[in-house]
Formats: C-alpha cells, structure tokens, sequence
C-alpha cells in the first residue's frame, strides 16, 4: 500500500478502486443468507425447528437454483458451476418425487407457491 497525501493507493486496485472490504456488503447471488435460509425454513417448514423435511429441502434448493442461474446467465463458460446447478437440479428431481408420492396435496401447494413445474 502506498500513502499520498490523504489517500492509500493499494498498487492492485489501483488509485480510483475501492477495495472490497469497503465497497460494502454485496449480496453473492449463488450463496443464500443465514437470514434468507431461516425465513425459507420458516416459511415452508411444519415446525419452528423443521428445517429438514422434503418441502424445505426443495425450497432452500429452488433458491439456490435461481441464483446459480442468475450468475451462470453472466458466466457462460463457468461449467462447475453447470455442473453443480445439474446436481441440485436432480436433487431437488428426486425430492419431488418423494413428495409427490406421499403427499399429493402439499406437493401441489409446494410447486404452485415456489412457482416451479412438476416432475
């Protein structure tokens, strides 16, 4: 780091670049938040502490989906992450499934209220 008068130039970023730590909090499209998990848990799950049951599982992966093709939608060639999106896509498939075949109406209610098709 270099100091001029009242400034510090960091020689990587540059003499106008802000610095990551300072540029605030930038919300990564491809993680969810402690808060946004906890809302999601609550939201879909059948107890205060349920937070593994299948409709929460599809909901937390739904989610996860939608910013994983938010940031694939700018980073074409990013292919782990195509390969991780393929995953939670036939994760959340199989979840479904199961959900299906035990519980009909919640399945019905869980796809129209995350706006997501049917398997």
């Amino acid at each position: 780091m270099l100091k001029t008068d009242d400034k510090t130039i960091d020689p990587l970023l540059g003499d106008g670049a802000i610095p990551p730590s300072e540029a605030g909090e930038k919300e990564n499209s491809m993680s969810l938040t402690r808060e946004k998990k906890a809302e999601i848990e609550k939201k879909y799950g059948q107890s205060e502490t349920d937070t593994g049951s299948a409709a929460v599982q599809i909901a937390l992966l739904t989610e996860r989906i939608r910013g994983l093709t938010e940031h694939l939608n700018v980073h074409r060639k990013d292919f782990s992450s195509q390969w991780g999106l393929r995953k939670m896509v036939g994760q959340r498939r199989r979840l479904m499934k199961y959900m299906k075949r035990h519980g009909l109406a919640a399945y019905k209610e869980l796809i129209q209220s995350l706006g997501i098709r049917g398997v």
